[in-house]
């Protein structure tokens, strides 16, 4: 979680804060989606997270990006923007946000695919007819499901 939003949380404890998130998905050479197992869901997702103050979104992407799979974005394409009452979420620690939220795609990246172990279970590229719905984090199942349909 991003400073900003933790400082803001110790003002507002459990209450909605709009979440303004940046994020990439990742397709491999092979049209695979990585996407990681998150620890406190235990759903799948693309890496992503909250845009720090004065941060440029790209800039927040790519950071997320790094920070979750080790793996560093060489070109990025807008996407899709997630948005709206079907992406307000409560964490399971109770925080409740609604989400604003910017998606990359990412074809061109290098790296080492290492997962931030505080934040992911496992790491893994799954084709498209792998993904079904219930297995994705709830707040990001219209990204993915836009993805399969358009992209797939």
């Amino acid at each position: 979680m991003s400073n900003y939003i933790m400082d803001l949380r110790k003002i507002v404890g459990h209450r909605t804060l709009i979440q303004c998130a940046a994020s990439i998905i990742c397709i491999n050479e092979n049209g695979e989606i990585l996407l990681g197992k998150r620890t406190d869901n235990h759903k799948w997702g693309y890496a992503g997270g909250s845009v720090e103050i004065d941060e440029k979104i790209e800039d927040a992407a790519r950071r997320e990006f790094f920070e979750e799979t080790g793996l560093i974005a060489d070109e990025i394409e807008f996407f899709f923007i997630n948005s709206g009452p079907e992406v307000h979420y409560i964490y399971p620690n109770g925080d409740e946000v609604s989400n604003i939220e910017i998606v990359y795609l990412c074809r061109k990246y290098h790296g080492t695919l290492k997962r931030q172990e505080s934040e992911i279970d496992e790491l893994r590229f799954f084709r498209a007819d792998e993904i079904g719905l219930e297995m994705i984090s709830p707040p990001i199942r219209p990204v993915i499901s836009y993805l399969l349909e358009k992209v797939y």
